[in-house]
C-alpha cells in the first residue's frame, strides 16, 4: 500500500491533483490507516497512470471518466472508446491547422520585415493592428 506523497511521486503527479481526482469522482475513494492516512494500491496507481497519459494526450476530464466507466465494463463494445477517441483526434487536428496557420503567419511577419528601424518594423505593425492581418489573409498576400 502506497502513501498518497509516494503515489504522487511514482505517477508524477501533485498531491493536490491527486485529492481533486478523487473529489470528482475519478479516482476511488482510497482506505485509510487508523490514523487517517490515505492509502493506495496497485489498481489506484494503474488508474492513476491512465489518467495522466490520457490528460497528456490532451483528453478532457469528462471524456476520461468516459473512458474510464467504459473500462471499468470490459463486456462492452469499443465502439464508444473508438468515438471518443476520435474526438480527440479530431480536435489535436484542428489545433495543429491553427498552429500551422499562426506558423505561416509568423513567417510571412518575419519575411517582410526590412530589418531597418522599429518605426518600419512589419511584425509590430500585424501585431498592432490585427484587422490588416485578417485582410492578408483574405486577399491571399
Amino acid at each position: 500500500m502506497l502513501a498518497i506523497g509516494t503515489l504522487a511521486k511514482r505517477t508524477g503527479t501533485k498531491v493536490q491533483t491527486i485529492r481533486y481526482y478523487e473529489q470528482i469522482g475519478l479516482l476511488p475513494e482510497p482506505g485509510r490507516t487508523e490514523g487517517g492516512q490515505r492509502r493506495y494500491g496497485d489498481d489506484d496507481l494503474d488508474r492513476l497512470a491512465f489518467i495522466r497519459h490520457a490528460r497528456q494526450l490532451g483528453f478532457t476530464l469528462e471524456a476520461i471518466r468516459e473512458l474510464l466507466d467504459l473500462s471499468d465494463n470490459p463486456g462492452r463494445s469499443c465502439a464508444d472508446i473508438d468515438r471518443i477517441a476520435h474526438r480527440q483526434l479530431k480536435e489535436v487536428e484542428a489545433r495543429i491547422a491553427r498552429l500551422e496557420a499562426l506558423r505561416k503567419e509568423l513567417r510571412r511577419m518575419l519575411r517582410e520585415c526590412s530589418r531597418d528601424t522599429v518605426s518600419d518594423c512589419r511584425v509590430l505593425e500585424v501585431l498592432r493592428d490585427h484587422s490588416a492581418c485578417l485582410a492578408d489573409h483574405e486577399t491571399g498576400a
